[in-house]
């Protein structure tokens, strides 16, 4: 009798199993990650276009993860805070970041001691291309009005960024560099901030993606003079690239998702997995479609690394002219 009861204890117990692998063939595969929840540390305020793109993200995966992925946001001096806790963080996976393009160049500008190569990335999940964005009742119809304004002598066009040293910044630096404009730059903790100063007229334009003003854009509060790309942005097709305006410009922003640099390879493979998994989902996809972001711009680990590597080299040169280092 003993024997049966043993006999069947042990069987029970291999139909649990394979219960559960049926249930999370991941947790499955890597026996004990994820065990506990996964924090995603988000580096910008909430509102803004990477925490919109960290949670549509972390409720796209949650069905192909056996744990959940919580958004933490971590906003301060540029993305540093929250890059920089995960640089720190224990590598195993159960705390990630996403990141952006800032990660290849605040160390250019003096405000970060780590570079991307202190992370690992996991993915690509989308990029956009910068837009100069203005109020409705702003007095230029056009870019080339608008330039030529901050061309003037005693201009003191305010245009707000994401904080100093963010993409938005560099974008507005860049394309004052190219113009001969002068702008006085205003940092905010985040482009939905920057934005929201905008419209209630105490900064004169903003440096943002055309998702992060879609909304306002089609209230009729704000309007789009030029997006920084080499085509034009889907949804605002009436508005054109800084190339058709004879300005040899494109620059935007990636968001992505990056591990500790010594996470283990089998932590980021069931990773990697997961995120390929939610980018084809329909709630990942809608949410970008509405808000306007890019859904063809996935990219996995190994293009992502390329990018940042190359853009790296890009924005120290950049950084180097503007002398943008502290």
């Amino acid at each position: 009798m003993r024997f049966i009861n043993l006999s069947r204890r042990r069987q029970l117990m291999l139909a649990a199993a394979a219960v559960a692998a049926l249930a999370s063939p991941v947790f499955a595969q890597t026996g004990t990650y994820p065990s506990r929840n996964i924090e995603l540390v988000v580096p910008w305020q909430a509102g803004g276009g990477a925490d919109v793109v960290g949670r549509a993200f972390a409720a796209a995966v949650a069905r192909h993860l056996p744990q959940p992925v919580v958004v933490i946001n971590r906003p301060g001096a540029s993305g540093v805070l929250g890059l920089g806790e995960v640089v720190n963080a224990k590598p195993d996976g159960h705390k990630i970041v996403l990141s952006s393009t800032e990660l290849t160049f605040l160390n250019h500008l003096g405000l970060a001691k780590f570079s991307y190569k202190d992370l690992r990335p996991i993915a690509r999940l989308n990029a956009d291309p910068a837009a100069v964005v203005v109020r409705s009742d702003a007095p230029y119809a056009t870019l080339e009005q608008f330039l030529a304004a901050a061309r003037k002598p005693d201009a003191n066009i305010r245009v707000g960024d994401a904080g100093r040293g963010s993409t938005w910044h560099m974008a507005a630096a860049a394309l004052a560099e190219k113009t001969g404009a002068s702008f006085n730059h205003i940092p905010y903790a985040g482009g939905a901030p920057a934005v929201l100063a905008l419209l209630g007229g105490h900064i004169d334009a903003v440096t943002v993606s055309t998702a992060e003003v879609a909304t306002h854009v089609a209230g009729g509060k704000l309007k789009v003079l030029a997006v920084m790309a080499d085509r034009r942005v889907a949804g605002f097709e009436n508005v054109p690239t800084l190339k058709e305006r004879n300005i040899d410009l494109s620059m935007g922003i990636w968001r992505g998702l990056s591990a500790p640099r010594n996470t283990p390879n089998e932590v980021i493979d069931v990773l990697k997995v997961a995120v390929e998994k939610a980018m084809k989902e329909p709630l990942m996809r809608e949410t970008l479609e509405k808000l306007h972001f890019s859904t063809d711009t996935y990219a996995d680990d190994t293009v992502l690394e390329a990018v940042m590597a190359r853009e790296s080299a890009q924005f120290k040169a950049l950084a180097t002219r503007l002398q943008l280092a502290n």
